[in-house]
């Protein structure tokens, strides 16, 4: 992801363009994440293209075991917020449908302001729940 900042600058993280100077960012697939425990690898895509500020919207979660099969039942609990302000989501995000082959719908997401934002999924399936945090700015 490339974090550019108004003046033009940026830093590139991994290939992908985040633009900091509207209130979006691209809605590419948050990469790949193995979970804290090592038990799940996890994905997200944006059905909102751009990602922007006040507008709610639904994310396509992608969960594979760590040796990359489909996890076609897990049971996912949603949490973040923006930890240096202090607050969660002024939603409350939630898995509403089990797509099939590793995929989940997530609804209910909306960014309020810029900054920068976590999603923290739990996920438990086949007897094993592990956590994993994606990090999201917008400015």
């Amino acid at each position: 992801m490339v974090v550019s900042s108004p003046d033009g600058d940026g830093i590139a993280m991994d290939g992908d363009t985040m633009d900091m100077s509207g209130g979006s960012m691209a809605a590419d697939i948050l990469d790949s994440q193995s979970t804290d425990g090592g038990h799940f690898t996890v994905s997200a895509t944006s059905r909102l293209d751009p990602v922007v500020i006040n507008e709610t919207h639904a994310w396509t979660l992608h969960i594979e075991t760590a040796d990359g099969s489909p996890v076609t039942d897990a049971e996912i609990t949603i949490d973040g917020g923006m930890p240096e302000h202090n607050h969660g989501f002024p939603t409350s995000p939630r898995v509403t449908e089990n797509l099939g082959e590793g995929d989940y719908l997530l609804e209910g997401m909306r960014f309020n302001m810029g900054g920068v934002w976590v999603l923290t999924l739990e996920i438990s399936s086949g007897g094993q729940s592990d956590t994993v945090t994606f990090e999201v700015e917008l400015n």
